[in-house]
């Protein structure tokens, strides 16, 4: 069967993102140590990250926001100024940081490119996926992007459609099982997990076993390889 069309993830698929988030936790975690242990502020943090999703959406804005929110609870709104301005410093880092392409994505892409028409479907803040994007290099291999508050079943179905093709005949690939791979199964979509080894709690999932339309690779480059076999 043809596959005209090709999804593609961007945080940890293209470029490093969790790493990021890691290091601002640890960070965090030592900012708040005089008020609680890094367990409780991990699992208070998390709860609050749960809750304020539907309100600020993903990216290190929202997730800046949630900081802030942990630690005026945490401490009892006792935190001091300048901890709060250090706080807001780790989030405009995170929005600042390099971008650092995977080893091979770039050729990886331009393979892919020569096989079917690429698509960058991506969660997350506009303006910082727009410019994580610019900065890696990489946004020539796309013919369109589309940043996304939620992956869902519709979402795949709708964006597809909007460039000229069916889900039934495009594939996503990502490193979320929860956002990339899972929904896409759903809308009747072919789906190809590429494994990154950090994986944010809240995108979390299990793995599908024997699915008829689900492959993981063991990076983007196996991707073209894939398409090959499917067409």
């Amino acid at each position: 069967m043809p596959l005209s069309l090709v999804g593609i993830d961007a945080d940890d698929t293209l470029w490093h993102n969790e790493p990021v988030f890691r290091l601002t936790h640890q960070r965090f975690n030592d900012l708040l140590a005089e008020f609680a242990d890094a367990e409780v502020i991990e699992a208070k943090l998390a709860e609050v990250e749960r809750h304020n999703l539907a309100t600020y959406g993903y990216g290190a804005k929202g997730f800046t926001l949630s900081m802030l929110e942990t630690a005026l609870t945490l401490s009892n709104s006792k935190i001091a100024a300048t901890a709060i301005r250090e706080i807001l410093g780790f989030g405009r880092e995170m929005m600042t940081h390099p971008v650092e392409p995977l080893e091979g994505v770039e050729d990886a892409l331009k393979e892919l490119a020569q096989a079917a028409r690429l698509i960058l479907i991506t969660k997350g803040d506009l303006f910082h996926q727009e410019s994580k994007l610019a900065a890696s290099g990489l946004g020539s291999h796309f013919s369109g992007v589309e940043i996304v508050s939620e992956k869902t079943p519709e979402t795949y179905a709708r964006t597809f459609a909007r460039h000229g093709g069916s889900v039934d005949h495009a594939v996503m690939a990502g490193n979320s099982v929860r956002s990339d791979i899972l929904p896409m199964l759903e809308a009747g979509g072919w789906a190809a997990l590429v494994p990154y080894p950090l994986v944010w709690a809240h995108e979390a999932a299990e793995t599908p076993v024997n699915h008829p339309r689900f492959r993981t690779l063991g990076s983007l480059r196996e991707l073209s390889g894939w398409l090959g076999d499917l067409s």
